[in-house]
């Protein structure tokens, strides 16, 4: 099948505007009729929870965790990304778009990325309406920093806690709303299955995460804002309840899922210290704009970084990337640090790690001012490392971070199934094969906020509200099926953890589907993975049982979905015979080690179908069309 993305026609910096104009609308009265579940409370789901409240909607939202501020949002350190130009640099919406589509090694819509950068403006000024701190200048406005693969200062930043201040303003919009009563929110409530009611998404079976009691919600329309899937790999910067299961559920009830190979690695964050931990922590892209990344020029060289002379130090990603230096894009950043460690000139004790190093910063401009830019970070460095960043180099390794894969939308984040919506990073739409950095927050805040209110009245314009309800044989059967599984893991009674099948999953795709992978790499792990899923319904060991608090079972749960995702991500890196962005073949490399797209073949987004049981996925794809960025060799040289 060959896939419409739903593109509006005419000039690119026209699409949207003209788009919003043809939609059709529901007026202020009809609005309350309907109703609208959204699962998941970071930006995306916040956002678009409190702005359909705003506008009169009647909303379901649910989250799995105690409170929406606990989204993995606060994660988020380094800032957004927008087009305002306050430096006065060079920015523009278009350069915006230009870098967003070059960074996403031209693997991304057109209109989708034109739109992102279009609203990013809006998003700004409605952050700084709720009283988000951004960080601002001596003069008292706004203030920007830089970060990679752009040469313009736009990303607008609160220390190193973007993220949090952005999903509190998100978060007060959000409690308006439940206090006004057109917001009604379920935490430590966990979806479990997508119902479908003649081909449309009409509601969601879910959990009691306190009593384990499963119950049927039904709606107008479903919104999925649940994230993204790194945690596929065991060790992530993701918080360890991070999963798959919302969106990989709707996949198996028909949504299709688009590009999974594409799941990018981060290159700043403190390296793993033993198989005694359950996740990474990131450390922020920001720090590279006054960090210099570095290792010794001789192989093994384990000397206290302050006995290592200038000379003997590669700054390699200056050396390489002139350019861009050390804010050369994430996915080549990182692939930077692992041929440095794999030849042998890593630091610390493992050899995997390479430094990042403020002293010529400190002398340039002071401690106090990189105390002022970063101090939380520093402080969290120390905390983990109990190193004092400021007197010596950061430690840094490559992890996995984000999905740039997810369910395939079209231009008014609609998924192939109707009524169903997917939001922020849970959607494949807007960062192709890499995103650049400061981008997932506007992303989702885009889509909360100025895209889903246009684009879902379009779609309940055209529906009867209130057309189902969950006496339907849908819903009935979606809740026995839910049960049926939650007894089937609790009735095995093996004798492995839920963690050890899920660290054993994490070890397979690191080590053959993580930052460089092969047909070789690739075709062992869609060997092995099959065998440890097998394992896992046979020997695994959940203890309590379904009607109480159970996290054993939550994971039980996720962790079965990961085995099966596990064995899509791999077919669909091993179907794409390039390397593009955060994908990498080594097999498809220019001599100089620097990836190899192959355009012809491979410019489309690729899009998984289940087919049930048993039974491999049928690819669909959507062509690409660049018909304002001619597609040209990525280089940031």
């Amino acid at each position: 099948m060959i896939l419409d993305g739903k593109c509006p026609s005419g000039p690119l910096a026209y699409k949207w505007s003209k788009h919003r104009q043809e939609m059709k609308l529901v007026n202020p009265a009809n609005k309350r009729k309907f109703r609208i579940i959204v699962v998941g409370t970071g930006l995306a789901g916040s956002s678009a929870a409190a702005s359909l409240g705003e506008l009169g909607y009647n909303v379901e939202a649910f989250c799995y965790q105690d409170s929406p501020r606990r989204a993995h949002s606060i994660a988020a350190q380094g800032g957004i990304n927008a087009a305002k130009n306050y430096p006065n640099d060079g920015d523009s919406i278009f350069r915006l778009f230009h870098d967003t589509i070059k960074g996403g090694d031209f693997r991304s819509r057109e209109a989708n990325v034109y739109r992102l950068a279009e609203v990013s403006n809006s998003i700004i000024d409605q952050c700084v309406a709720q009283g988000v701190p951004f960080a601002r200048d001596y003069a008292g406005y706004l203030d920007n920093r830089s970060f990679g693969g752009a040469q313009v200062s736009r990303t607008f930043y609160a220390r190193g806690q973007t993220g949090q201040q952005l999903l509190l303003g998100a978060y007060s919009a959000l409690s308006r709303q439940i206090k006004a009563g057109t917001v009604r929110l379920h935490t430590r409530t966990e979806m479990l299955d997508l119902v479908i009611v003649d081909g449309e998404a009409k509601g969601v079976t879910v959990r009691d995460l306190v009593t384990g009691a499963i119950k049927t919600y039904a709606a107008d329309a479903v919104c999925l804002c649940t994230g993204g899937y790194a945690n596929v790999f065991y060790l992530s910067t993701n918080a360890m309840g991070n999963n798959v299961t919302a969106a990989y559920r709707a996949y198996k009830k028909g949504a299709f899922f688009a590009n999974p190979c594409y799941t990018q690695i981060h290159p700043t964050c403190i390296p793993m210290t033993g198989n005694h931990q359950s996740k990474l922590t990131l450390m922020s892209e920001s720090l590279r704009n006054d960090g210099r990344v570095w290792v010794s020029k001789i192989r093994g060289d384990r000397r206290p970084p302050h006995e290592i002379p200038e000379d003997e130090r590669d700054y390699y990603l200056e050396r390489k990337y002139p350019s861009f230096g050390n804010l050369a894009p994430r996915d080549i950043s990182s692939r930077a640090a692992k041929e440095v460690c794999d030849e042998g000139y890593g630091v610390g004790a493992s050899g995997r790690g390479v430094y990042l190093d403020f002293a010529d910063a400190i002398c340039r401009i002071g401690e106090d001012k990189i105390r002022e830019r970063y101090g939380n970070l520093f402080e969290m460095y120390e905390k983990i490392t109990g190193e004092d960043a400021y007197k010596q180099p950061m430690r840094m390794y490559p992890a996995p971070h984000y999905a740039m894969g997810g369910l395939w939308v079209d231009y008014n984040l609609q998924s192939n199934l109707p009524g169903l919506f997917v939001l922020g990073e849970a959607n494949f739409s807007d960062h192709g094969a890499n995103r650049l950095g400061a981008s997932a927050l506007m992303q989702g805040l885009a889509d909360g906020y100025f895209i889903l209110p246009y684009t879902i009245a379009d779609y309940l314009a055209r529906t009867k509200p209130g057309k189902v309800n969950t006496g339907r044989p849908e819903f009935i059967k979606s809740m026995e099926d839910s049960e049926t599984l939650t007894k089937k893991l609790l009735s095995i009674n093996g004798n492995k953890t839920v963690n050890e099948f899920h660290r054993e999953l994490g070890s397979i795709m690191w080590e053959h589907v993580g930052m460089a992978r092969s047909t070789e790499s690739l075709t062992k792990a869609l060997n092995l993975i099959p065998g440890l899923r097998e394992e896992f319904w046979k020997n695994v060991r959940v203890t309590g049982s379904e009607a109480e608090l159970n996290q054993e079972l939550e994971k039980a749960g996720r962790v079965a979905d990961f085995l099966e995702f596990g064995e899509l991500l791999a077919i669909d890196a091993l179907h794409r015979n390039e390397s593009c962005g955060g994908h990498f073949r080594t097999e498809y490399q220019t001599a100089d080690g620097e990836a190899m797209r192959d355009d012809e073949k491979f410019c489309y987004v690729a899009a998984w179908e289940s087919k049930g049981p048993g039974r491999g996925p049928e690819l669909h794809k959507e062509p690409l069309a660049y018909e304002n960025v001619g597609l040209a060799v990525r280089s940031y040289k």
